[in-house]
């Protein structure tokens, strides 16, 4: 019976003992005296509290190695549950690495609908209902049938309060009360949302279908209902890690205590940080995790606080960030230790608008890229853009295309759903199938015939020039490129041998997990989706009021996960970290907007007091972005072309007060001699030209050619600093004239004798 059950799709059997006996102890080889701790606990509850970088994933994918090495833990018999598939996937390849095939590694999501999908016939009868893999259409519909009329943008909010209701175990008819109970801000009248999800929970059942929730609903209920199919889960899997605990929700949690039986015996091991608790919104509660020990009394507890992710002067940033919170989650905060080298101070920038801001930080970017990774630099795909709501990203995917930066935003289109990956991998599936393919028998390793294969889809070894779709498809092949070599590399380590056919295994692997290559490109993110990745440098943007912590966030605890989020975004840097700020959304907008309150007495010039005061320059410092006197009003209302009167939109076509199509009244000569001054004002201070004068500014100044300082002072990117730094400068050479500065420095250059020469 235990072996039908093993392989019938209800769970995967045994693929075998990977590790070799008599050598546990060399799973415990490089981890430092925490982890070891972690990895050596093999028995009881277990509770690890691992702060950002402090390498969670490898002392948990090492404790599971070594208890199956050790002969304390059957592979079958452990159960290694996450919140992502990417995650589970990188803890089977860990873990395969390790010797320790067999292990199962799974969301919550995963791991349920298996055991639903095997244990449904025998408890219910019949097959499965249809997994519902959308449900904002029948939300839709449900909100129709009882008569709204919904707009769509308000089908995601309506959507998510159906999960949350959901996750927390709440029925339709007690909605209004919980929501009020818990504080929440509802999208709609709180009755008219239990109409529509009272409505939605009886089409599902009238079409028989369910959807992901019901998927970890119905597997507690056939637990917690049928106590034999319960202890047969209980005699499979007798060991649990449960990463992230700090996301439960209390469904997850009621399926938890199911597996595991609830016991002091259970073989459970958690591991997360209250500090880093983000998805409340969803029903998440780091509870779970705070009360552990009072649940467990007799569990293990090992705190992991020496990070090895970010500088010291990024963990010096997040230990003061947290400094500052309040609350249940604050008390339990961890104070990290940096053991890495030193590295640049966080750099903190102030800027008159969006735009600006996004342009400005499009060229620190491409200066990280021009340096290199061997000289200070970074490649592309180790920068990130960080913001907190997902309708920032445009003027920045903008201001990266229009210098040619590739880029990919995380949460668009899933890779393996791309055509050309799709096209690939029947190529490829194609040539492990062959008996001999001419195409790869010349080629010498593994990375060499996925090239070979590739190349009859116009792959190059080299990128082509530019971005855009092109672009894009050559960085989707050259990730599956390098992902050959990493793969082929990791089973050499292992001993093992590799060809084609196991690459293309690990490719479908991934493909069901959704456990995608990196892809060369600068990542941009929500703050919300960056969590569990890092970078060697993060551009953390838009920080103001209003939109970190967003405006809705009213109440403390709302507040407090505003912070963590900012906590989230600083820990996901390795080295380089900005943070910045618009003054106001739009070029000529009224400068109302402030720094994030969570920046106070962090950023040099502030106090902890609240305080939003100015701050001086310098590395660790608020730079100038061309922010406009206080004291000075800009021009509001719209941007209007100047040529023929349309409302403007795009940042470049603001600045320049005029259509991109329109005729252009710039004078060329003096926007040359304008790049000139600016090319040796750049030099002068070692700085990128751009931190000067953008090229938009300067196509703006050789347009309206300025006659005095009021009418400079109303070109966008001519803030209150650069006009008193530079505004005398250009002037002169908007007459015509030469800088008295450019004199001066001209003069000097002069040999003594040739200085005095009236000639």
């Amino acid at each position: 019976m235990q072996e039908e059950f093993l392989t019938m799709g209800g769970f995967d059997g045994a693929a075998g003992y990977g590790g070799r006996p008599g050598d546990a102890d060399a799973v415990l080889a490089g981890l430092d005296p925490e982890q070891r701790a972690v990895a050596t606990a093999l028995h009881g509850p277990v509770c690890v509290l691992a702060g950002a970088g402090t390498g969670k994933t490898r002392a948990i994918t090492h404790r599971i190695a070594y208890g199956v090495r050790s002969g304390v833990f059957q592979p079958q018999q452990v159960l290694a549950v996450t919140f992502t598939a990417r995650a589970a996937g990188e803890m089977r390849g860990r873990l395969r690495q390790l010797g320790a095939e067999g292990v199962q590694a799974r969301t919550f999501h995963s791991a349920a609908l298996r055991q639903l999908q095997y244990f449904w016939p025998r408890a219910v009868g019949g097959e499965v209902p249809r997994l519902l893999e959308r449900k904002v259409q029948l939300v839709a519909e449900a909100a129709g049938r009882t008569g709204l009329r919904v707009q769509r943008t308000e089908l995601r909010d309506l959507t998510s309060e159906i999960e949350w209701a959901k996750v927390t175990q709440i029925v339709p008819d007690d909605y209004p009360v919980a929501v009020l109970k818990a504080g929440r801000d509802a999208p709609r009248d709180p009755a008219e949302i239990a109409r529509v999800y009272a409505t939605y929970e009886q089409t599902k059942r009238d079409r028989n279908v369910i959807d992901f929730e019901d998927v970890l609903l119905l597997t507690a209920a056939i637990l917690e209902d049928r106590p034999e199919i319960a202890e047969r889960v209980r005699g499979q899997y007798r060991h649990f890690t449960v990463d992230e605990y700090q996301d439960v929700s209390p469904l997850q949690q009621r399926l938890l205590d199911q597996w595991t039986g609830g016991g002091e015996d259970a073989g459970l091991c958690v591991v997360g940080d209250a500090s880093q608790t983000i998805y409340s919104f969803t029903g998440a509660t780091p509870d779970y995790l705070l009360n552990f020990r009072t649940k467990h009394p007799g569990a293990t507890v090992v705190k992991l606080v020496r990070d090895y992710r970010s500088t010291p002067q990024v963990v010096h940033l997040a230990n003061g960030l947290l400094g500052q919170a309040r609350g249940e989650a604050a008390r339990h905060r961890l104070e990290l230790v940096s053991q890495r080298e030193a590295g640049p101070e966080p750099l903190y920038a102030e800027y008159p608008d969006e735009p600006t801001e996004a342009e400005t930080t499009a060229h620190r970017i491409k200066e990280l890229l021009d340096r290199g990774p061997g000289n200070g630099g970074c490649r592309a795909s180790e920068i990130a853009v960080l913001f907190r709501t997902n309708g920032q990203s445009e003027v920045y995917e903008q201001a990266l295309a229009d210098l040619g930066i590739s880029y990919q935003l995380k949460g668009a289109e899933r890779f393996f759903e791309r055509p050309e990956v799709r096209e690939a991998g029947l190529l490829l599936r194609g040539a492990a199938r062959a008996a001999s393919d001419p195409l790869t028998a010349d080629a010498p390793d593994l990375a060499s015939q996925v090239r070979a294969v590739l190349a009859t889809r116009g792959f190059t070894p080299t990128a082509p020039a530019g971005s855009g779709a092109v672009r894009e498809r050559w960085e989707s092949l050259a990730a599956l490129v390098r992902l050959a070599e990493e793969f082929e590399a990791g089973r050499r380590a292992a001993g093992e041998e590799t060809d084609l056919a196991a690459y293309v295994a690990e490719l479908d692997g991934r493909a069901a997990a959704q456990h995608a290559p990196a892809v060369e490109g600068v990542t941009l993110a929500s703050l919300h989706a960056a969590k569990g990745l890092e970078w060697d440098a993060v551009f953390l943007v838009g920080l103001s009021e209003g939109t970190l912590p967003i405006i809705y966030a009213k109440t403390d605890e709302q507040l407090e996960e505003e912070r963590r989020l900012l906590y989230v975004g600083v820990t996901r840097a390795r080295v380089h970290l900005s943070l910045s700020w618009a003054l106001s959304r739009s070029p000529g907008g009224r400068a109302s907007r402030k720094p994030s309150r969570f920046l106070d007495g962090l950023r040099p010039g502030s106090s902890g007091s609240g305080s939003r005061g100015g701050a001086g320059g310098g590395r660790g410092g608020v730079e100038g972005g061309g922010e406009r006197s206080a004291g000075r009003r800009a021009p509001r209302g719209p941007v209007k072309c100047r040529v023929c009167d349309r409302t403007l939109t795009e940042a470049v076509e603001r600045k320049l007060r005029r259509c991109e199509g329109c005729p252009s009244s710039m004078d060329e000569g003096l926007y040359e001699r304008l790049r000139e001054w600016r090319a040796r004002q750049a030099k002068k201070q070692g700085a990128p030209a751009y931190v000067v004068f953008t090229d938009a500014t300067l196509m703006a100044i050789a347009e309206d050619v300025p006659a005095s300082t009021g009418e400079l002072s109303l070109i966008s990117g001519v803030g209150a600093m650069k006009l008193d730094k530079y505004g005398a400068a250009v002037l002169s050479l908007c007459a015509g004239e030469e800088p008295e500065e450019d004199q001066a420095v001209e003069a000097d250059d002069l040999p003594a004798e040739a200085a005095d020469d009236p000639a």
